[in-house]
């Protein structure tokens, strides 16, 4: 589906492209079904999504009283011969695009001559406040040497799942 369903807020150097897995210098991903990623250039690269939760069915009673979890997982890898950086944000907001909570852990930098494993980053948002509407989920990179064309961070198999308290 290219980039349809994703906002382009950073497009520099040679921009986000699309391979096929397990790209140049890749490993295939612990999934079968996924089949292609996005990769960022020697620019910034960032897209992101902004998920209205009620065109998704979660009406507003539901998210103010259960507030059920929020998991939130994207995948990300390098190639073996470039070293790249990683960023992930997620964040809870109001009605009127208020931060209500936000989820944006340190960049991951990973060194040239790494293993291009796949690696899975996780977290769960509970007990955040009554109001949650919307979600925006941005993620992206790029890669540390700036070569030109595709050798930054790859991103792939993103998800938000909505759900009650499972153990």
């Amino acid at each position: 589906e290219n980039f349809q369903h994703w906002k382009l807020d950073n497009n520099d150097g040679d921009k986000w492209k699309i391979e096929d897995m397990p790209g140049p210098h890749g490993k295939e991903m612990p999934d079968p079904k996924v089949h292609k990623y996005f990769v960022t250039s020697y620019g910034p690269c960032f897209k992101s999504q902004l998920i209205t939760l009620q065109k998704e069915g979660y009406w507003n009673q539901l998210m103010d009283e259960k507030r059920p979890e929020i998991v939130v997982k994207d995948w990300y890898a390098a190639r073996f011969d470039c070293g790249c950086r990683y960023e992930l944000r997620v964040r809870l907001l109001s009605e009127d695009y208020i931060v209500l909570d936000d989820f944006h852990p340190e960049p991951v930098v990973i060194e040239q001559w790494n293993d291009a494993m796949w690696r899975e980053i996780s977290h769960t948002f509970q007990n955040y406040p009554a109001g949650v509407r919307y979600i925006w989920f941005q993620h992206g990179g790029q890669d540390t040497q700036f070569w030109a064309g595709w050798y930054g961070i790859r991103v792939t198999n993103s998800s938000i799942t909505i759900g009650p308290l499972t153990l």
